[in-house]
């Protein structure tokens, strides 16, 4: 299966290595990954904040580069929430566009992983931060669901699982105190459970994350989920 994959800006200016990771799920599943070099950004920035004007100019270039019908994959809920919900709001029909982990899940079929036997056992205890526009997708525990395949992977669960991060993008410049605080109470949270790696599937909230803790001298460290399947693919 051919799939098109588009990196969120946060992956291309800072997290490359989630994009390399990405790739290599989806190539482990089987698919054929075709990365459209012109791409740019989604749009979702000047969205938020009221410019639809221009989110619009970027959307047009947006699906100029991922015409057709082959399915888009993201490793973000928020880009996927963003091309499938705010392009019809502002008059634009978006290519067919996936999260990786629906993708993987519903899409592909993934009931395993890795899909060979001999995977890598990692033992790490995770804690997993859901993102708002998972919920606006409806992702449900799809994520979660791919990391509890991974073996030596223990899920730990943490309070007020659904709350924010605080990032919000454009929030987090406007409100910079109050972002912070919904962050450091996110991560009181996740440091209560025992864990000491945070996964989720956002760049935007680990970025925030990851800030606050370099800034306080917490005793985690972040990961996209994609790395950790990434990592447990043999070879």
């Amino acid at each position: 299966m051919r799939v098109r994959l588009m990196l969120t800006c946060l992956c291309d200016a800072f997290y490359g290595e989630v994009g390399v990771a990405t790739a290599r799920a989806l190539e482990h599943a089987g698919c054929q990954v075709i990365f459209p070099e012109d791409q740019t950004c989604c749009g979702q920035p000047p969205f938020n904040s009221g410019d639809w004007d221009a989110s619009k100019q970027v959307a047009k270039h947006c699906l100029k580069v991922f015409s057709g019908d082959e399915p888009v994959v993201v490793p973000s809920a928020s880009c996927a929430a963003m091309l499938r919900d705010g392009y019809p709001m502002m008059g634009l029909t978006p290519p067919p566009t996936y999260e990786l982990s629906e993708f993987l899940l519903r899409h592909v079929g993934v009931d395993r992983w890795p899909l060979e036997p001999q995977g890598i056992t990692h033992r790490q205890k995770v804690a997993f931060h859901r993102s708002c526009h998972g919920r606006a997708i409806h992702l449900g525990d799809s994520q979660e669901r791919l990391l509890g395949m991974v073996s030596g992977i223990e899920l730990l669960p943490i309070a007020h699982f659904e709350q924010c991060c605080g990032f919000g993008g454009a929030f987090s410049a406007t409100h910079g105190k109050l972002s912070e605080q919904i962050g450091l109470d996110k991560l009181q949270s996740v440091m209560e459970s025992g864990a000491k790696v945070l996964a989720s599937g956002d760049m935007g909230c680990l970025m925030h994350l990851g800030g606050l803790i370099k800034r306080h001298n917490l005793p985690l460290r972040t990961l996209h989920y994609a790395q950790i399947l990434a990592e447990a693919i043999p070879g």
